[in-house]
Protein backbone atom coordinates (compact mmCIF):
# COMPACT_ATOMS: atom_id res chain seq x y z
CA UNK A 1 0.00 0.00 0.00
CA UNK A 2 1.06 3.82 -0.58
CA UNK A 3 0.89 5.98 2.24
CA UNK A 4 1.14 9.65 1.73
CA UNK A 5 -0.33 13.01 2.54
CA UNK A 6 -2.05 15.83 1.14
CA UNK A 7 -2.26 19.44 2.37
CA UNK A 8 -4.17 23.06 0.98
CA UNK A 9 -1.37 25.07 2.74
CA UNK A 10 -3.54 26.17 5.14
CA UNK A 11 -2.83 29.34 6.85
CA UNK A 12 -4.01 32.05 9.66
CA UNK A 13 -6.44 34.27 9.40
CA UNK A 14 -6.86 37.95 10.47
CA UNK A 15 -10.08 37.80 12.63
CA UNK A 16 -10.79 41.53 12.44
CA UNK A 17 -9.76 41.67 8.05
CA UNK A 18 -10.62 37.80 7.05
CA UNK A 19 -7.16 38.32 5.36
CA UNK A 20 -4.67 35.70 5.04
CA UNK A 21 -1.51 36.08 7.08
CA UNK A 22 2.08 34.49 7.01
CA UNK A 23 1.67 32.94 3.80
CA UNK A 24 4.97 33.29 2.42
CA UNK A 25 6.01 31.38 6.19
CA UNK A 26 3.66 29.01 5.59
CA UNK A 27 5.06 27.89 1.95
CA UNK A 28 8.38 27.25 3.53
CA UNK A 29 6.91 25.06 6.21
CA UNK A 30 5.12 23.39 3.40
CA UNK A 31 8.18 22.74 1.33
CA UNK A 32 10.57 21.46 4.56
CA UNK A 33 7.19 18.97 5.00
CA UNK A 34 7.35 17.52 2.04
CA UNK A 35 11.69 17.05 2.10
CA UNK A 36 10.58 15.44 5.20
CA UNK A 37 8.04 13.42 3.74
CA UNK A 38 10.65 12.13 1.24
CA UNK A 39 13.29 11.57 3.63
CA UNK A 40 11.12 9.10 5.85
CA UNK A 41 9.97 7.16 2.44
CA UNK A 42 6.36 7.87 2.21
CA UNK A 43 4.77 7.45 -1.25
CA UNK A 44 2.67 10.53 -2.21
CA UNK A 45 2.20 14.55 -1.55
CA UNK A 46 -0.48 16.19 -2.18
CA UNK A 47 -1.68 19.73 -2.33
CA UNK A 48 -4.83 20.74 -3.20
CA UNK A 49 -6.21 23.86 -5.02
CA UNK A 50 -8.26 26.88 -3.16
CA UNK A 51 -8.75 30.11 -3.88
CA UNK A 52 -9.67 31.61 -0.64
CA UNK A 53 -8.07 33.36 2.26
CA UNK A 54 -7.69 30.42 4.52
CA UNK A 55 -5.56 28.26 1.84
CA UNK A 56 -2.13 29.52 -0.24
CA UNK A 57 -2.31 26.68 -2.56
CA UNK A 58 -4.40 28.17 -5.68
CA UNK A 59 -1.77 26.93 -8.21
CA UNK A 60 -0.67 23.46 -6.61
CA UNK A 61 1.76 22.79 -9.43
CA UNK A 62 4.11 25.39 -8.89
CA UNK A 63 4.45 24.58 -5.35
CA UNK A 64 4.65 20.45 -6.37
CA UNK A 65 7.31 21.64 -8.88
CA UNK A 66 9.52 23.45 -6.32
CA UNK A 67 9.15 20.38 -4.13
CA UNK A 68 10.44 18.31 -6.85
CA UNK A 69 13.58 20.24 -6.79
CA UNK A 70 14.05 19.18 -3.03
CA UNK A 71 12.76 15.85 -3.30
CA UNK A 72 14.02 12.56 -5.08
CA UNK A 73 11.14 9.72 -4.58
CA UNK A 74 8.04 10.93 -3.32
CA UNK A 75 5.37 10.85 -5.99
CA UNK A 76 3.80 14.68 -6.25
CA UNK A 77 -0.17 15.07 -6.42
CA UNK A 78 -2.62 17.76 -6.71
CA UNK A 79 -4.98 16.61 -4.26
CA UNK A 80 -7.32 17.91 -5.89
CA UNK A 81 -7.20 20.05 -9.27
CA UNK A 82 -10.42 21.57 -9.85
CA UNK A 83 -10.62 21.08 -13.48
CA UNK A 84 -14.33 22.18 -14.07
CA UNK A 85 -13.04 25.84 -13.95
CA UNK A 86 -9.73 25.57 -15.13
CA UNK A 87 -8.19 25.09 -18.79
CA UNK A 88 -7.20 21.23 -19.74
CA UNK A 89 -4.55 22.66 -22.32
CA UNK A 90 -3.08 24.71 -19.45
CA UNK A 91 -3.51 22.23 -16.53
CA UNK A 92 -1.76 19.21 -18.68
CA UNK A 93 0.93 21.40 -19.71
CA UNK A 94 1.62 22.08 -15.69
CA UNK A 95 1.60 18.72 -14.74
CA UNK A 96 3.76 17.61 -17.81
CA UNK A 97 5.81 20.19 -16.65
CA UNK A 98 6.10 18.65 -13.04
CA UNK A 99 6.88 15.33 -14.24
CA UNK A 100 9.70 16.64 -16.26
CA UNK A 101 10.89 18.58 -13.28
CA UNK A 102 10.42 15.38 -11.23
CA UNK A 103 11.90 12.77 -13.32
CA UNK A 104 8.27 11.05 -13.90
CA UNK A 105 7.08 11.85 -10.23
CA UNK A 106 3.85 13.85 -11.36
CA UNK A 107 0.05 13.06 -10.73
CA UNK A 108 -3.07 14.75 -11.65
CA UNK A 109 -5.90 14.48 -9.07
CA UNK A 110 -9.20 16.16 -10.74
CA UNK A 111 -12.20 16.77 -8.96
CA UNK A 112 -15.28 18.92 -9.34
CA UNK A 113 -14.24 20.39 -6.45
CA UNK A 114 -15.97 21.57 -2.46
CA UNK A 115 -15.85 25.03 -2.65
CA UNK A 116 -16.58 27.25 -5.73
CA UNK A 117 -14.79 30.48 -5.18
CA UNK A 118 -13.15 29.35 -8.25
CA UNK A 119 -16.13 29.31 -11.10
CA UNK A 120 -16.76 33.24 -10.99
CA UNK A 121 -13.33 34.14 -10.70
CA UNK A 122 -12.10 32.12 -13.78
CA UNK A 123 -15.86 33.07 -15.11
CA UNK A 124 -17.72 29.56 -14.79
CA UNK A 125 -21.08 29.21 -14.55
CA UNK A 126 -22.11 27.35 -11.75
CA UNK A 127 -25.14 26.17 -13.39
CA UNK A 128 -22.92 24.24 -15.29
CA UNK A 129 -21.29 22.28 -12.56
CA UNK A 130 -21.29 18.55 -13.65
CA UNK A 131 -21.31 19.02 -17.32
CA UNK A 132 -18.08 21.52 -17.11
CA UNK A 133 -16.13 18.46 -14.95
CA UNK A 134 -17.22 15.78 -17.79
CA UNK A 135 -15.82 18.05 -21.01
CA UNK A 136 -12.55 19.35 -19.61
CA UNK A 137 -11.85 15.82 -18.50
CA UNK A 138 -13.14 14.62 -21.79
CA UNK A 139 -10.50 17.50 -23.12
CA UNK A 140 -7.70 16.28 -20.41
CA UNK A 141 -7.75 12.54 -21.53
CA UNK A 142 -7.72 13.67 -25.42
CA UNK A 143 -4.21 15.72 -24.46
CA UNK A 144 -2.80 13.02 -22.58
CA UNK A 145 -3.64 10.59 -25.73
CA UNK A 146 -1.58 12.44 -27.95
CA UNK A 147 0.30 15.42 -28.55
CA UNK A 148 -1.49 16.72 -31.42
CA UNK A 149 -5.51 17.52 -30.61
CA UNK A 150 -8.61 18.24 -32.04
CA UNK A 151 -11.68 18.75 -30.16
CA UNK A 152 -14.52 20.91 -29.74
CA UNK A 153 -17.05 21.54 -26.77
CA UNK A 154 -19.77 24.03 -25.07
CA UNK A 155 -17.42 25.32 -22.86
CA UNK A 156 -14.17 26.58 -24.51
CA UNK A 157 -13.50 27.42 -27.83
CA UNK A 158 -12.44 24.63 -30.20
CA UNK A 159 -8.95 23.34 -30.54
CA UNK A 160 -8.01 22.18 -34.34
CA UNK A 161 -4.82 20.15 -34.57
CA UNK A 162 -2.81 21.52 -32.48
CA UNK A 163 0.26 20.41 -31.03
CA UNK A 164 -0.03 20.46 -26.68
CA UNK A 165 3.52 20.46 -25.38
CA UNK A 166 5.79 19.58 -23.73
CA UNK A 167 5.02 15.82 -23.53
CA UNK A 168 5.53 13.97 -19.95
CA UNK A 169 7.97 11.58 -19.12
CA UNK A 170 5.80 9.49 -17.61
CA UNK A 171 3.06 7.82 -20.54
CA UNK A 172 0.61 8.00 -19.80
CA UNK A 173 0.23 10.83 -16.95
CA UNK A 174 -1.18 9.17 -14.01
CA UNK A 175 -4.96 10.70 -13.65
CA UNK A 176 -7.08 10.20 -10.71
CA UNK A 177 -10.42 11.16 -10.07
CA UNK A 178 -11.50 12.12 -6.62
CA UNK A 179 -15.29 11.64 -5.74
CA UNK A 180 -16.69 12.37 -2.27
CA UNK A 181 -20.10 10.26 -2.19
CA UNK A 182 -21.79 10.57 -5.97
CA UNK A 183 -22.82 7.30 -7.40
CA UNK A 184 -22.75 9.03 -10.76
CA UNK A 185 -18.95 10.83 -10.35
CA UNK A 186 -17.89 7.05 -9.01
CA UNK A 187 -19.22 5.28 -12.53
CA UNK A 188 -17.47 7.99 -14.48
CA UNK A 189 -14.03 7.26 -13.10
CA UNK A 190 -14.33 3.55 -13.46
CA UNK A 191 -16.14 3.48 -16.95
CA UNK A 192 -12.84 5.94 -18.07
CA UNK A 193 -10.52 3.56 -16.66
CA UNK A 194 -9.25 5.97 -14.22
CA UNK A 195 -8.10 5.55 -10.62
CA UNK A 196 -10.41 6.60 -7.99
CA UNK A 197 -9.49 8.63 -4.56
CA UNK A 198 -12.77 8.36 -2.20
CA UNK A 199 -12.82 11.21 0.48
CA UNK A 200 -13.98 10.05 3.83
CA UNK A 201 -14.15 12.65 6.23
CA UNK A 202 -16.94 12.09 8.56
CA UNK A 203 -19.72 8.92 8.78
CA UNK A 204 -18.41 5.03 9.86
CA UNK A 205 -15.99 3.61 6.72
CA UNK A 206 -18.24 1.08 6.54
CA UNK A 207 -21.15 3.39 4.64
CA UNK A 208 -18.50 4.25 2.02
CA UNK A 209 -17.70 0.67 1.14
CA UNK A 210 -20.96 0.49 -1.70
CA UNK A 211 -19.24 3.24 -3.30
CA UNK A 212 -15.90 1.11 -3.67
CA UNK A 213 -17.90 -2.00 -4.85
CA UNK A 214 -19.79 -0.38 -7.31
CA UNK A 215 -16.66 1.51 -8.38
CA UNK A 216 -15.10 -1.68 -9.01
CA UNK A 217 -18.43 -3.83 -10.68
CA UNK A 218 -18.48 -0.63 -13.32
CA UNK A 219 -14.99 -0.96 -14.45
CA UNK A 220 -15.42 -4.75 -14.93
CA UNK A 221 -18.46 -4.10 -16.95
CA UNK A 222 -16.48 -1.46 -19.29
CA UNK A 223 -13.70 -4.10 -20.12
CA UNK A 224 -11.30 -3.38 -17.44
CA UNK A 225 -9.76 -5.24 -15.16
CA UNK A 226 -11.09 -3.89 -11.42
CA UNK A 227 -7.94 -5.40 -9.36
CA UNK A 228 -5.56 -3.70 -11.59
CA UNK A 229 -7.58 0.08 -11.19
CA UNK A 230 -6.27 1.80 -8.07
CA UNK A 231 -8.10 2.93 -5.31
CA UNK A 232 -7.16 5.75 -3.06
CA UNK A 233 -9.06 6.71 0.53
CA UNK A 234 -8.27 9.89 1.52
CA UNK A 235 -9.06 11.95 5.27
CA UNK A 236 -8.46 14.10 8.06
CA UNK A 237 -5.99 12.85 10.90
CA UNK A 238 -3.05 13.80 13.00
CA UNK A 239 -0.76 11.42 14.70
CA UNK A 240 1.59 12.30 18.20
CA UNK A 241 3.55 10.35 20.47
CA UNK A 242 1.12 9.63 22.69
CA UNK A 243 -3.17 9.36 21.84
CA UNK A 244 -4.32 12.03 24.22
CA UNK A 245 -1.57 14.59 22.80
CA UNK A 246 -2.68 14.38 19.12
CA UNK A 247 -6.21 14.94 20.10
CA UNK A 248 -5.71 18.18 22.31
CA UNK A 249 -3.09 19.21 19.57
CA UNK A 250 -5.39 18.93 17.14
CA UNK A 251 -9.11 19.47 17.85
CA UNK A 252 -8.50 23.41 18.00
CA UNK A 253 -7.64 24.09 14.69
CA UNK A 254 -9.97 21.02 13.14
CA UNK A 255 -12.79 22.97 15.47
CA UNK A 256 -11.97 26.41 14.33
CA UNK A 257 -11.76 25.99 10.48
CA UNK A 258 -14.47 23.17 10.07
CA UNK A 259 -16.13 25.34 12.08
CA UNK A 260 -15.45 28.57 9.40
CA UNK A 261 -16.66 26.27 6.75
CA UNK A 262 -20.30 25.09 8.44
CA UNK A 263 -20.94 28.21 8.94
CA UNK A 264 -20.25 29.41 5.50
CA UNK A 265 -22.82 26.68 4.74
CA UNK A 266 -25.43 26.11 7.25
CA UNK A 267 -23.75 23.17 9.20
CA UNK A 268 -23.76 23.36 13.21
CA UNK A 269 -19.80 23.60 14.99
CA UNK A 270 -18.71 20.82 15.31
CA UNK A 271 -18.15 19.53 19.04
CA UNK A 272 -15.49 17.56 20.92
CA UNK A 273 -17.79 14.62 21.39
CA UNK A 274 -18.14 14.37 17.79
CA UNK A 275 -14.68 14.96 17.04
CA UNK A 276 -13.88 12.38 20.28
CA UNK A 277 -16.37 10.04 18.49
CA UNK A 278 -14.81 10.28 14.87
CA UNK A 279 -11.59 9.53 15.71
CA UNK A 280 -12.77 5.84 17.26
CA UNK A 281 -12.09 2.89 14.94
CA UNK A 282 -15.06 2.84 13.33
CA UNK A 283 -15.06 6.84 12.79
CA UNK A 284 -13.77 8.84 9.62
CA UNK A 285 -11.05 10.87 11.31
CA UNK A 286 -7.26 9.02 12.32
CA UNK A 287 -5.88 10.01 15.38
CA UNK A 288 -3.67 8.88 17.79
CA UNK A 289 -0.15 7.13 18.32
CA UNK A 290 0.94 5.01 15.35
CA UNK A 291 -0.92 1.96 16.47
CA UNK A 292 -3.53 3.65 16.49
CA UNK A 293 -3.02 4.97 12.59
CA UNK A 294 -2.03 1.58 12.14
CA UNK A 295 -5.20 -0.32 13.06
CA UNK A 296 -7.83 2.12 11.30
CA UNK A 297 -5.12 1.90 7.99
CA UNK A 298 -5.23 -2.17 8.31
CA UNK A 299 -9.03 -2.03 9.53
CA UNK A 300 -10.73 -0.07 6.74
CA UNK A 301 -8.11 -2.07 4.34
CA UNK A 302 -10.41 -5.22 5.30
CA UNK A 303 -13.63 -3.08 4.20
CA UNK A 304 -11.98 -1.09 0.53
CA UNK A 305 -9.21 -3.73 -0.07
CA UNK A 306 -7.57 0.22 -1.15
CA UNK A 307 -4.15 0.94 -2.45
CA UNK A 308 -3.12 4.24 -1.14
CA UNK A 309 -3.92 5.76 2.07
CA UNK A 310 -3.68 9.58 1.92
CA UNK A 311 -4.38 11.57 5.36
CA UNK A 312 -4.26 15.55 5.88
CA UNK A 313 -3.27 16.21 8.59
CA UNK A 314 -3.28 20.51 8.84
CA UNK A 315 -6.95 20.56 8.47
CA UNK A 316 -6.14 23.94 10.29
CA UNK A 317 -2.80 25.42 11.26
CA UNK A 318 -0.78 23.62 13.55
CA UNK A 319 2.69 24.01 15.20
CA UNK A 320 5.12 23.06 12.68
CA UNK A 321 7.61 21.34 14.83
CA UNK A 322 4.42 19.19 15.62
CA UNK A 323 3.62 18.61 12.12
CA UNK A 324 6.58 17.52 11.49
CA UNK A 325 7.29 15.03 14.09
CA UNK A 326 3.64 13.54 12.64
CA UNK A 327 5.37 13.02 9.41
CA UNK A 328 8.70 11.28 10.65
CA UNK A 329 5.99 8.70 12.76
CA UNK A 330 4.27 8.29 10.16
CA UNK A 331 6.77 7.80 7.76
CA UNK A 332 9.09 5.37 10.22
CA UNK A 333 6.30 3.76 11.94
CA UNK A 334 3.38 3.57 10.21
CA UNK A 335 4.01 3.20 7.08
CA UNK A 336 6.53 -0.15 7.42
CA UNK A 337 4.41 -1.71 9.79
CA UNK A 338 1.15 -1.47 7.33
CA UNK A 339 2.75 -2.65 4.28
CA UNK A 340 4.56 -5.46 5.95
CA UNK A 341 0.99 -6.60 7.13
CA UNK A 342 -0.89 -6.16 3.85
CA UNK A 343 1.45 -8.03 2.01
CA UNK A 344 1.25 -10.85 4.34
CA UNK A 345 -2.41 -10.57 4.08
CA UNK A 346 -2.00 -10.58 -0.03
CA UNK A 347 0.37 -13.46 0.19
CA UNK A 348 -2.01 -15.50 2.12
CA UNK A 349 -4.93 -14.89 0.04
CA UNK A 350 -6.62 -13.31 2.68
CA UNK A 351 -9.41 -11.22 1.01
CA UNK A 352 -11.02 -7.76 2.15
CA UNK A 353 -14.83 -7.89 3.31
Amino acid sequence: MEIGIYSFVETRIDPSTGRQLDAPERTARLLEEVELADRVGLDVFGVGEHHRPDYVSSTPATILAAAAARTKQIRLTSAVTVLSSDDPVRVFQDFATLDLISGGRAEIMVGRGSFTESFPLFGQDLSDYDELFQEKLELLLRIRESDRVSWAGAHRPPIHDRLVLPRPVQDPLPIWVAVGGNPPSVVRAASLGLPMALAIIGGMPERFAPFVELYRQAAQKAGYDPDAKPVSINSHGFLADDTDEAAELAFPPFAATMGRIGKERGWPPPTRAQFDAESRLRGALFLGEPQDFIDKILFQHEIFGHDRFLVQLTVGPMEHDRVLRAIELLGTQVAPTVREEIAKRRASGTPAR
